[in-house]
């Protein structure tokens, strides 16, 4: 497969497909990635490139270079663009809004995460189903060493992923985080030398693209539907299992298993 440039509206994020990928490319290496206000509003716009590609079937989000997924937010930013209160809450909307928007992906999105995974980048790698780091990749939120608030959405997606004491831990020490510890806490599904970062992701984008895309999608839906604040919504998650059962999909794979050949879903 060739990979193919989309359109992004600013050079500090890349976009471009590659097959049945996607990949949003954090572009500001000087800063080790560090996130500027037009990074944070182009991640819904690539998401919408993706989301009405049929050929997409999984996002994958990774950093420039070598040192770093994301080191943050762009600090040297905040003397602008969070300067005032109501400077503050304009950003803090555009980031969750990103955020939100990344978790809410109708495709499986992966965070593919070399060196740094710090402050605005931990949050952008918890909003996606998947990490996948290397073992050298250190995690951490400093908002305690800038005096920094985080809104409850944020943490809850921490919460949801690690619970409330590794959260706590986390937000209170303010400290970097080894991958292994990150592992054995949950914050990261995978641990792999730096040289295998690239063939592991590539091994997960070949399983779940092999998937039925309906069944992946309905248990995505379940399960926001599960951690989300509220009561749960039974007759849409029913809806999305019926779904399921009715599609051309379903009677795929039950020829494909007893034929005993791999199934070609096509989402229908």
């Amino acid at each position: 497969m060739s990979k193919k440039r989309i359109a992004s509206p600013t050079p500090f994020m890349i976009a471009e497909t590659d097959g049945n990928i996607g990949w949003m490319i954090f572009n500001n290496p000087d800063k080790h990635n560090a996130v500027k206000v037009e990074m944070w509003e182009a991640i819904p716009q690539i998401l919408d490139q993706f989301e009405a590609d049929n050929a997409v079937k999984v996002v994958v989000l990774k950093g420039s270079g070598e040192k770093a997924f994301i080191s943050g937010a762009d600090i040297s930013e905040f003397e602008q663009v969070r300067a005032s209160e109501a400077a503050t809450k304009h950003y803090e909307d555009i980031a969750d809004g990103a955020s939100d928007r990344l978790y809410a992906c109708t495709k499986p999105t992966i965070a593919m995460i070399r060196g740094y995974c710090i402050g605005g980048g931990a949050g952008i790698a918890v909003s996606c189903d998947l990490r996948l780091a290397t073992d050298a990749s250190k995690f951490g939120i400093p908002a305690a060493k800038l005096s920094v608030g985080y809104r409850h959405g944020g943490i809850r997606k921490l919460v949801d992923l690690v619970g409330p004491s590794a959260a706590k831990d986390i937000f209170f020490t303010a400290r970097q985080i080894p991958a292994p510890e990150a592992l054995t806490m949950g914050l990261i599904n995978k641990m792999v030398p730096n040289d295998k970062l690239e063939a592991t992701v590539e091994e997960y984008c070949k399983a779940i693209c092999a998937n039925a895309p309906l069944t992946i999608t309905a248990v995505k839906q379940i399960i926001e539907q599960i951690v989300k604040p509220g009561t749960l919504d039974q007759d849409f998650c029913e809806q999305l299992v019926e779904d399921c059962f009715n599609s051309e999909d379903y009677i795929e794979g039950r020829r494909a298993f007893m034929e005993k050949r791999k199934p070609v879903f096509k989402g229908l």
